[in-house]
């Protein structure tokens, strides 16, 4: 089985920084695209950024210049710097990969619980 931990998550004041990161364990061979996603309430769940194992990130327009996306392949762990955070990007974000099991018979999906941010104004 594969699991992904997030870490990192609180309340923070607008202007503020902070940094999550998400951890993927269990039988992985490769981990394609690393991602992270945001829900606020009574809204759907959209992309923040996503990083390819060897590539250049995508940003949301949103948080493009705030937020940076980045990995440690040999740590199976994917970060997001959040800087200048705004009461906007308060929601539960969701960690996101796409991976590749031992045994596995092809690339799959795979979430973490999530993580609440609350940027307070």
């Amino acid at each position: 089985q594969v699991q992904l931990v997030e870490s990192g998550g609180g309340l923070v004041q607008a202007g503020g920084s902070q940094r999550l990161s998400c951890l993927t364990s269990g039988s992985i061979l490769s981990i394609n695209v690393m991602g992270w996603y945001r829900q606020a309430p009574g809204k759907q769940r959209d992309l923040v950024a996503s990083i390819p194992r060897d590539g250049r990130p995508n940003y949301a327009d949103s948080v493009k210049g705030r937020f940076t996306i980045s990995r440690d392949n040999a740590k199976n762990t994917v970060y997001l710097q959040m800087n200048s955070l705004k009461p906007e990007d308060t929601a539960v974000y969701y960690c996101n990969a796409l991976v590749l099991r031992v045994g596995g018979v092809g690339i799959m999906n795979y979430w973490g619980k999530g993580t609440l941010v609350t940027v307070s104004s």
